[in-house]
């Protein structure tokens, strides 16, 4: 049980933190390249929604089938 925990603990520390430096490095005032090093997000956020409502989705649909049994 605390490993599955710990698991679950660790893949939302990972997910805030990229957030949290993808929203303060990429919406900060400063221009895009600072000493010819450009600041991109580490994570397409487009692409994390996208998987995210795909998979609640089939959850919930195979939640819906098992409830309807």
């Amino acid at each position: 049980m605390r490993l599955l925990l710990g698991m679950i603990l660790g893949v939302f520390l990972t997910v805030g933190f990229a957030y949290v430096y993808d929203t303060s490095t990429t919406n900060s005032a400063e221009p895009a390249t600072r000493a010819g090093v450009e600041h991109r997000p580490m994570v397409n956020w487009d692409v994390v929604s996208g998987n995210w409502h795909g998979w609640s989705s089939s959850v919930r649909d195979t939640w819906n089938r098992l409830a309807a049994r």
